[in-house]
């Protein structure tokens, strides 16, 4: 595991541990979290992509983004960006499983496309064979994420998820229709990535007007996430992501 990554998990793991005292229900996903992350060092490690190092300076990145609105949102919890005020303000007595989805959607949703303009220079994103190489790498992660959705699954059982009779019989749709809307998420936020860069070249304030569109779409999508019913299934149907409109 690279020293970056390795000082990533270190710091995690860091939070976690007052998160775990103080049972605080943020704990879920920054423990889904902090093992993802390992997992992604291993995949590095394994050679599993075409610019190791680039992927690892974006998952850095990536996981600042978190960090920092979490450590703000223990500050003041009106500093965090919308999406992660909802996610962190969410009802305690909510099973793992939401709390862990509505941190997916803060991150991938939100905080994702503006890591990747953050690694990816306009440069890059004008120069197609080194755009797809990044594609390429940034699909990878998705193998990186089906191979711990059984294990999560698992981990959040243990930590007091809560399974009806429904659920157990669900559950083997339930992981494939993880992996459905998480692919189908990065497709969007690919595509939100590229109007970020669209925006950030006419200036700081119309990247700063796209970055709001953003925050309040990561934000609308909260009220599904929470409806009851087999939420999963309904958002392999439906989708996850959210699309920023061309402008």
């Amino acid at each position: 595991m690279g020293r970056s990554i390795a000082a990533l998990v270190d710091r995690m793991g860091e939070l976690l541990a007052p998160l775990e005292a103080d049972r605080d229900p943020a704990r879920f996903f920054l423990g889904v979290y902090l093992r993802t992350t390992a997992a992604v060092g291993a995949a590095i490690d394994a050679g599993a992509f075409e610019d190791p190092a680039w992927v690892e300076e974006w998952d850095v990145d990536f996981a600042g983004l978190y960090l920092d609105a979490l450590t703000a949102h223990r500050r003041d919890p009106a500093s965090a960006p919308r999406p992660w005020q909802l996610a962190f303000g969410a009802r305690p007595d909510l099973p793992p499983e939401a709390h862990v989805l509505l941190g997916v959607n803060a991150h991938i949703n939100y905080d994702l496309p503006q890591s990747l303009v953050r690694v990816i220079p306009p440069a890059e994103f004008d120069t197609p064979a080194t755009l797809a190489m990044r594609w390429r790498d940034h699909a990878r992660i998705d193998r990186v994420l089906a191979s711990r959705v059984t294990a999560e699954d698992g981990e959040l059982h243990r930590a007091g998820g809560r399974r009806t009779r429904l659920d157990r019989l669900l559950a083997p749709v339930n992981r494939t229709a993880s992996q459905v809307f998480l692919r189908e998420s990065r497709r969007r936020v690919w595509a939100n990535a590229a109007q970020l860069d669209a925006a950030r070249r006419r200036g700081p304030e119309a990247y700063a007007r796209r970055v709001a569109d953003l925050e309040a779409a990561a934000a609308a999508r909260v009220d599904d996430l929470l409806r009851p019913g087999p939420v999963l299934v309904r958002l392999a149907v439906r989708g996850f992501g959210v699309t920023l409109p061309p402008g």
